[in-house]
């Protein structure tokens, strides 16, 4: 099977700690750099009267420069691009961390009083900013909210606090109750279940099990004035909108999650693989509209272009489609033979179990953007995931490939198709550049403004799994046209003083805009 058997993740090796602080990507300094901050530039000070009643309320408070710039640091290329040259992100700010949703009420109470920012961070695996506390404030620390509250073996429900790690929740759930909730996120082992929601992440096999969004029965959400409400736990209801959804993907905006039911599913105990080549990518895209059309959801469709296939598994002259399967064998046996019906139509077969167990030691660096090329100094990568209509992916893809390559610097751009649906996909390009280190910052955002031309031109959806963050904030607002103003309105109802995760998502704020990350 995939999951249980075979599913380990790269941080277990080594002396990576769950919980500890997210350590620094290629290239970061291992200790704080001494100079002004890369992303603050309107820090709200802390009074002190606000410290030491954090200090009454919370387990620890956090005031050293030096555990600031570690307890916020994350995994976006945009910070790591000022910790690199000396410059921490975000330096200025308190850190409370709590244990129980009564300390999360309390802290949240606490920094409406004061009228100061407060940012809920956990995991810290993001890769858009989204939890970098721009203006300062009081960083609300949740990793210690880290049990599963309960199991119904019945409905197949799991409750569990948004705190815990992904790797620590699926071994218990999977130990304890046999079951997995099937969601298995590249960062698995350095983010939390909460951040899962928050972001409306996806696993590697969502096609089988569907994305964070499809998993979520209900949520419990400490709100902009510490009251704590509780939504959904329902299959299905016809009684007003899913107010369930107005939080997964929030990032944090409109209120503080404390615990999620999620479905999960018995333990697969059987898996089949099979892999096709195509002549080009689109292609092999039609192959995947064709398979999810005739009604088959394989928990691995994943298409990678040349250059990937090339990178990752040596096979330069091909696009490579890695299908498989698992659960029921007389329901993973049919997926996979209407995928081989399909695919043997305009592909060639490749060894598809030899392909499989490949990408299941190295899934979680396939199509990383920094493969195949020795970083210097100047050297910037970072990966885009999207996702659009089958009529509209391959132009996408094309356009995208060609808008990234065509800013000065761009050593290359390629792309794999990572989740699919009914009526369309997400593709997850990566782009790597090498300029002079002084124009890192401009060669970046040059390649992220052109892509994201691409996107909203083609009214595509500029995040599938990412989030938003810092990263998309500037491009919200045209994504979202005249639907951009109901979520300023949302916010506004939910944080009236904007207070929860300023800067992010492009929401407006009393604090102001986010930085636009245009200059080091």
């Amino acid at each position: 099977m995939i999951s249980r058997q075979t599913i380990t993740h790269p941080f277990n090796r080594g002396n990576y700690v769950v919980g500890a602080p997210t350590p620094p990507r290629w290239g970061a300094r291992t200790e704080p750099g001494p100079g002004a901050a890369s992303l603050q530039t309107a820090a709200v000070t802390v009074p002190g009267a606000l410290v030491e009643s954090l200090r009454g309320v919370a387990d620890t408070v956090h005031t050293d420069r030096n555990e600031v710039v570690l307890r916020t640091r994350d995994w976006w290329a945009g910070s790591m691009i000022g910790e690199t040259a000396g410059r921490p992100a975000t330096p200025d700010a308190v850190i409370a961390a709590v244990s129980t949703v009564e300390q999360v009420q309390a802290v949240v109470r606490l920094a409406a009083e004061h009228r100061v920012p407060l940012t809920v961070s956990a995991g810290r695996s993001n890769v858009t900013g989204a939890a970098l506390p721009v203006f300062g404030g009081v960083v609300l620390d949740v990793c210690g909210l880290n049990r599963i509250l309960g199991f119904d073996a019945t409905s197949q429900l799991v409750d569990v606090q948004a705190g815990m790690f992904g790797d620590v929740f699926e071994t218990e759930l999977q130990e304890t109750h046999g079951a997995t909730t099937g969601h298995w996120p590249s960062a698995f082992a350095m983010s939390t279940v909460g951040g899962w929601v928050a972001c409306r992440g996806a696993g590697q096999l969502s096609t089988r099990y569907g994305k964070i969004e499809d998993m979520v029965a209900g949520l419990d959400v400490v709100l902009a004035d510490g009251s704590l409400a509780r939504f959904g736990d329902y299959p299905r209801a016809a009684t007003g909108p899913d107010l369930r959804q107005l939080f997964v993907g929030s990032e944090g905006t409109l209120g503080v999650i404390t615990s999620v039911r999620l479905r999960t599913h018995p333990l697969p105990g059987y898996a089949k693989a099979i892999a096709y080549g195509f002549d080009s990518f689109a292609a092999g895209l039609e192959a995947c509209r064709s398979i999810l059309q005739r009604g088959a959801t394989p928990a691995v469709l994943r298409l990678y272009d040349e250059l990937e296939s090339g990178t990752h598994f040596g096979l330069p002259d091909t696009n490579l489609l890695l299908i498989a399967d698992e659960g029921d064998p007389v329901l993973a046996d049919a997926m996979i033979r209407v995928s081989a019906e399909v695919c043997a139509a305009t592909g060639s077969e490749l060894d598809g179990p030899a392909l499989f167990e490949r990408w299941l030691d190295e899934r979680m660096l396939v199509g990383k953007s920094a493969d195949g090329f020795t970083p210097g100094p100047g050297f910037v990568a970072d990966t885009l995931e999207m996702a659009g209509s089958w009529s509209a992916l391959p132009a996408i893809y094309d356009e995208v490939i060609a808008a990234i390559e065509a800013v000065p610097g761009t050593l290359a751009a390629s792309a794999h198709q990572s989740h699919a649906y009914t009526d369309g996909a997400c593709l997850y390009f990566s782009l790597r550049g090498e300029v002079e280190p002084e124009k890192r910052r401009h060669w970046y955002r040059s390649a992220w403004d052109a892509a994201n031309e691409v996107l909203i031109r083609h009214g595509a959806a500029l995040s599938h799994h990412h989030g938003s963050g810092l990263l998309r904030g500037p491009y919200l607002a045209d994504a979202l046209g005249s639907g951009f103003a109901t979520f300023a309105d949302v916010k506004r109802a939910l944080d009236p003083h904007g207070l929860l995760n300023p800067g992010k998502l492009g929401l407006p704020s009393e604090l102001g805009a986010g930085p636009l990350d245009s200059a080091d």
